[in-house]
């Protein structure tokens, strides 16, 4: 399957600028609440008000050629915010309320862990157990043991496979109505060696989160997304997120995604991503989601209320091992990214996640007084490029910081 590039908060300014701008409808009206967390000194208020403004401007004037839609939410001790910009069907000009659903994409992998992490504190699945004990005959004979704990903060040197092009290619959507069998989809890398070792280094994938999927039915003998609504999204609150299975279409009012393509003439033009069957990506994947329920789901994660405390720190604890790709030091604990976006500044903790047409992310403080969640429509939201003046660069900016240079 394909390997979701690395995706650490500090870096998320995604590059969503367009060649030429499609033929989309005037900038829609912002959507926004602020509240006030309680009584504030004067500086504290005007503070407050500063950011509130500036998280304002970070989302006006959609949508435009990189993007259609926002949605985000922000908090700490001074302020509660949320806002939302553009349309979230471009082809009625309906205007985005910030209160839609949208695909998560890998922000799936934090629920996913979650489960997995409850298994591990009932004794249903241990952390040093191995792939090739649960789940027999799953990795070629010639793999090395792998285990469940190097699964979740991605150390397995498992191989990804690809299922599909890009939309450089011309038939990168063809598979968007596929249904993929999920062992199937796991194992359609394994015609290829092991990365690495098992233990010795970090390589953010997909592949892991996919077994893991395997491994939350083998220990419960339940669907993984019966024990994922059981085990997170009930447990948590969240009354519009669910994993769709192989529901292509998003329940309820939700945002649309956009993919901008290139014409032969070099205009550009809009397709809508909406429709797609999320099989191909499954527990690292495939949620449907709101900011609102994101925001739930955070603070009740971070406050022990989901998984229980002893597991809980190893979502917080990053692996001391190089990165696969550059050899710089590991960032992801089980689930989650460590962020620090200055040196001696605030440690963050988040996750982001795309899907063609979705562009999203949460951060937070360890001890949840402060947050950041926003779900960005872009219209090119798998680039690998970066830059700080992008739409979701200038939405960081305004909540959390700027990165260091």
């Amino acid at each position: 399957m394909r390997r979701n590039r690395i995706a650490v908060l500090a870096a998320t300014a995604i590059a969503l600028g367009a060649a030429a701008a499609p033929a989309i409808a005037a900038p829609a009206a912002s959507h926004v609440s602020v509240q006030p967390a309680g009584k504030t000194a004067d500086k504290a208020a005007d503070k407050a008000a500063d950011k509130a403004a500036a998280l304002r401007k970070a989302i006006d004037g959609l949508p435009d050629g990189a993007a259609t839609a926002a949605q985000v939410r922000y908090k700490d001790k001074d302020l509660r915010w949320s806002g939302a910009s553009g349309e979230a069907d471009v082809r009625t000009h309906t205007p985005a309320k910030g209160d839609e659903r949208f695909r998560a994409g890998s922000i799936t992998k934090t629920f996913t862990a979650a489960v997995a992490l409850q298994l591990v504190h009932e004794g249903k699945l241990d952390l040093d157990g191995t792939v090739q004990h649960y789940l027999q005959g799953l990795l070629p004979a010639h793999y090395p043991d792998v285990k469940v704990g190097q699964l979740l903060n991605y150390t397995s040197g498992l191989p990804g496979g690809d299922t599909r092009g890009t939309p450089k290619t011309p038939d990168w959507d063809k598979g968007r109505y596929t249904t993929w069998d999920h062992r199937a989809l796991v194992q359609a890398g394994f015609g290829k060696p092991m990365e690495f070792t098992p233990g010795t280094q970090q390589h953010y994938s997909n592949i892991g989160y996919s077994v893991l999927g395997l491994l939350i039915e083998k220990a419960t003998g339940r669907t993984y997304e019966q024990e994922l609504r059981d085990r997170v999204i009930n447990r948590a609150g969240l009354k519009d997120t669910y994993s769709p299975g192989t529901g292509f279409r998003i329940k309820g009012r939700h945002t649309h995604g956009y993919e901008a393509l290139k014409n032969a003439d070099g205009t550009t033009r809009l397709v809508d991503t909406t429709e797609w069957d999320q099989s191909e990506t499954w527990a690292s994947g495939d949620l449907i989601t709101t900011t609102a329920d994101l925001d739930r789901f955070v603070s009740a994660l971070f406050a022990g209320r989901i998984v229980p405390q002893q597991e809980l720190k190893l979502m917080f604890t990053v692996p001391q091992v190089p990165q696969y790709e550059n050899g710089k030091p590991a960032v992801y604990g089980s689930g989650l990214a460590r962020v620090q976006l200055t040196k001696g500044g605030p440690v963050y903790w988040g996750k982001t996640g795309s899907r063609y047409g979705y562009l999203n992310g949460f951060a937070a403080t360890q001890d949840g007084k402060q947050s950041l969640i926003y779900s960005v429509n872009s219209t090119d939201a798998k680039r690998e490029n970066v830059s700080p003046d992008s739409r979701i660069g200038r939405i960081i900016a305004a909540g959390i910081g700027t990165p260091s240079a």
